[in-house]
């Protein structure tokens, strides 16, 4: 049966009214039905892992590259995709709003704005314009059904200010972003804190320093987890190591630990 952009966009919204999911972010189509062939429900691009497999560093690609790579995604694959869309590519509103639809047509079930400025002097946009751009990212997804992710990278960028992410999402929830995210959380004091200060909206939780496992998480309240481009390094963690060994030593034994061509032939056909 084929599975409409509708459909995943109906099967997206209702995976966030209970529970906890994993949402893996592959970097490419054959990772993204890979883990639909492994049973997840639903997965996430990765701006840092898609940047790396074609030569670039993390927010150094465009919005034509991204948008390419998302709509390739969602084609490939029958289940969900949540675009990390970084800051829209964009400052002003408008222009993020602009964006926003050309992200939406790619086919998407989700789409996250990031409040990070990329200049580690003033990590963060001001809170209004903030603000804004998340008024003009729901404005520009419409009644497409695609969910708006409002983020805030306080954490990431060193500004460890609990109160003011938790005043930054709250915002956010009320200016349309249907699921918040706060990368760089760690305690189970401070994601138990988010979760209670956006609720009943759902909030997604990078599992990164945490180490909470998916039960544990569920039991805090997180709707669902990511795991941003942590596949990808660990994808590339072997790469390395193997390629390394070939130039340096002039031997090969890290290739033994690579997947099977047989069984990815079996999965891929």
């Amino acid at each position: 049966m084929h599975v409409t952009t509708a459909d995943k966009r109906a099967t997206f919204r209702k995976l966030h009214e209970s529970g906890c999911f994993i949402l893996p972010n592959p970097v490419d189509v054959g990772g993204a039905r890979a883990l639909q062939h492994l049973g997840f429900k639903a997965i996430a691009s990765s701006s840092a892992g898609f940047a790396w497999t074609i030569g670039k560093a993390d927010n150094r690609v465009t919005v034509e590259d991204v948008c390419q790579h998302l709509a390739a995604l969602s084609s490939s694959v029958d289940i969900p995709v949540n675009a990390d869309f970084e800051g829209g590519f964009a400052v002003e509103p408008d222009q993020v709003a602009e964006n926003v639809e050309r992200g939406v047509r790619t086919g998407v079930a989700g789409l996250s704005i990031e409040d990070s400025t990329g200049d580690k002097d003033k990590p963060l946009y001001d809170r209004a314009l903030a603000v804004e751009r998340i008024k003009a990212s729901r404005k520009a997804i419409g009644d497409s059904g695609t969910l708006l992710v409002g983020r805030c990278e306080a954490y990431l960028w060193g500004v460890t200010d609990l109160k003011l992410v938790i005043d930054r999402l709250t915002a956010y929830a009320d200016a349309g972003a249907d699921c918040l995210y706060a990368p760089g959380l760690k305690t189970r004091e401070d994601i138990a804190a988010v979760v209670k200060a956006v609720a009943p909206k759902p909030f997604n939780l990078l599992i990164g320093g945490s180490g909470l496992s998916l039960k544990e998480a569920e039991d805090l309240g997180v709707r669902r987890i990511s795991v941003g481009g942590s596949l990808a390094r660990a994808a590339w963690g072997g790469f390395m190591r193997a390629a390394k060994e070939m130039a340096e030593k002039g031997t090969f034994g890290e290739l033994a630990g690579g997947y099977p061509g047989g069984e990815l032939n079996k999965m891929f056909s």
